[in-house]
């Protein structure tokens, strides 16, 4: 029989837009509105430079406080869009060619189109797929925390799946979409970043998903991890970034006629996580995009 998991003593909150939990030494907080408004995307797409994903959620966030040492790990719609390339791509960026592209940019980038920009952008080349290694931004009233590399050897340094995936109870839960964009029809784009709090741990996976499609599947995780029971406070961050070309992927379809999981997310993210590193973080989609490859770091804070 399984041991029954106590509940620790915590505090949910929630207003029309946000939602939060207060547990142990933690306050965390999911902030979900509409879609940006039209004089809200004019003045985010003044300060990007580049011309906004058809569905921008600029307000949107999510943020982690650690209240004793007041460190802070935010995931946020502008600084995510900051992370795509808004010059013309050089190697290492990955840039994506479909025959439709220029087509594309052009629509967006026209004075004429009716999607016109602000007179204040400048017409100018910029990744069309919103990719971006966006991991999060962290920040302290204090000195700096400071991430290091992992040590193998210590097993509080890495995340343990296997015990994210028994059933115990989830005590706050939040999906917040940062933007998405279906490339003109040629497939799509997204940033979404969902949060789970259990009685011992909290847990995030920020996740990009790109297909563009005949072309290739790009996708960048970043997981956030903390056990409520490492003492000194330890957070653990694993990004990882995958790609493979558009019919590898297809190949793992349960129904070779039926394409519909070629848009869901998790499937593209279980398929790609899953192919030899040979394939999906070393070769990748031939694109020589420089996110592809993992990393684990740790951050200890103050008590």
């Amino acid at each position: 029989m399984a041991q029954a998991i106590a509940v620790p003593e915590h505090k949910l909150s929630e207003s029309p837009d946000s939602r939060a939990i207060e547990i142990f030494d933690w306050k965390i907080t999911a902030i979900t509105k509409p879609i940006s408004s039209a004089a809200e995307c004019d003045a985010l797409q003044t300060s990007l430079g580049i011309p906004l994903p058809e569905m921008t959620f600029g307000s949107n966030q999510l943020q982690l406080e650690h209240i004793p040492s007041g460190w802070k790990y935010t995931f946020a719609t502008e600084p995510a869009l900051k992370g795509v390339k808004n010059i013309e791509l050089g190697d290492g960026d990955g840039g994506v060619k479909v025959g439709y592209a220029d087509a594309w940019l052009k629509s967006r980038t026209d004075p004429n189109s009716q999607l016109a920009l602000p007179k204040t952008v400048a017409t100018k080349p910029y990744d069309w797929t919103y990719t971006t290694t966006y991991a999060g931004d962290a920040s302290s009233d204090s000195e700096p925390v400071e991430w290091i590399a992992t040590d193998p050897r210590n097993k509080a340094h890495t995340i343990p799946f296997a015990e994210l995936t028994k059933p115990d109870p989830i005590l706050f839960y939040a999906e917040v979409p940062l933007f998405e964009d279906e490339l003109h029809d040629n497939g799509t784009s997204h940033l979404l970043v969902r949060i789970r709090v259990m009685p011992t741990c909290i847990f995030i996976l920020s996740r990009l998903t790109l297909r563009v499609d005949n072309v290739l599947f790009r996708a960048h995780d970043t997981r956030i991890y903390h056990s409520f029971s490492s003492s000194p406070p330890l957070v653990v961050r694993e990004t990882n970034g995958w790609e493979a070309p558009y019919d590898r992927v297809k190949r793992h379809l349960p129904k070779r006629d039926d394409l519909t999981p070629l848009t869901d997310p998790n499937f593209i993210g279980k398929v790609l996580s899953g192919l030899p590193k040979e394939i999906s973080q070393i070769g990748g989609a031939g694109t020589g995009w420089r996110g592809l490859g993992s990393k684990v770091e740790v951050a200890t804070l103050k008590k």
